[in-house]
């Protein structure tokens, strides 16, 4: 593992254990039983080289983890990186480069691509978002828990290099107190009241709520952070006014049905942060392909 490394960022962005994890279940799964193909067609003497080439306009991400797949599969690949992540790229842009034994190329081609594909996809709709963003606003724009299962860190790690920011990692990351939990709990001040209780000292409290009476109760009890979940702008504004007269001021998250058109209305409004889940569960592959050829 530790040759293939050298493709990924730093592990601070990016943990080579995550990546390894995935990229590993990813080869498994499409090379299971071996690729029939490349082993009946392919002599083993042969190399190959390939061209990663941008067949739409994209914001780049993960072209360190296509990288890592060639070497976790074939440390004899070699993999020259042409573009960093989160760079801007116009369509026909070579990316990267391959080349190394064919057939090892050619079984890791579709496992490479999967996942740059995906990454960049999540980037490209990040960047998005946050250009819609006024100048000058502090506003973040987040992601969610509403990732692919077993690939949150590619993703996550997508949506900076798209310029955005990561909302909790996961469950015992930090106390958000949902709409089900205030049910359970017989109502936010309870609900509240037992988390300060629970939960290490060093937790913010983050409290979603979902009317005007539960946003009076939870800025009485003086939560950390408020959620707004499906206010509209209308209501936004009229919560924004109430919450503007607590001291201390909680942060001011918004979420649910945050489309980009009214991204400028919210941070207008002082919204500190807008998370939005189809950052990741809305975004499309983007179209990056790998021309091979005979290496001689």
């Amino acid at each position: 593992m530790n040759d293939a490394l050298r493709f990924l960022p730093s592990a601070a962005e990016l943990s080579p254990l995550d990546v390894a994890r995935i990229v590993d279940t990813a080869l498994a799964e499409d090379l299971g039983s071996g690729d029939v193909t490349t082993r009946s067609v392919v002599p083993r003497e042969a190399t190959a080289r390939g061209v990663f080439s941008c067949r739409e306009p994209m914001v780049l991400a993960g072209i360190g983890v296509a990288g890592f797949v060639f070497a976790r599969l074939d440390p004899a690949v070699r993999f020259e990186v042409l573009v960093a992540d989160g760079s801007h790229v116009e369509k026909g842009a070579e990316v990267a480069r391959v080349e190394g034994p064919a057939q090892s190329v050619l079984s890791a081609e579709r496992v490479a691509l999967n996942i740059v594909q995906r990454m960049s996809g999540t980037a490209t709709r990040t960047r998005d978002f946050v250009r819609a963003l006024p100048a000058g606003a502090r506003t973040r724009i987040t992601d969610t828990r509403k990732t692919t299962p077993g690939l949150r860190a590619l993703e996550r790690y997508a949506v900076r290099m798209g310029g955005g920011h990561n909302h909790r990692n996961d469950l015992g990351a930090a106390v958000l107190i949902k709409d089900n939990h205030i049910a359970v709990s017989g109502g936010v001040t309870a609900a509240v009241t037992r988390a300060r209780a629970h939960a290490p000292h060093t937790m913010r409290i983050e409290c979603e709520v979902q009317s005007f009476e539960q946003l009076d109760e939870a800025l009485a009890i003086g939560v950390d952070v408020l959620m707004l979940d499906n206010f509209d702008d209308t209501m936004t504004a009229e919560a924004m006014q109430r919450i503007a007269k607590a001291s201390p001021r909680p942060w001011v998250e918004a979420s649910g049905g945050i489309t980009r058109e009214r991204i400028a209305t919210l941070a207008a409004l002082g919204v500190d942060i807008l998370s939005i889940g189809s950052l990741t569960h809305g975004a499309r592959a983007i179209d990056i392909g790998l021309d091979v050829s005979v290496s001689r």
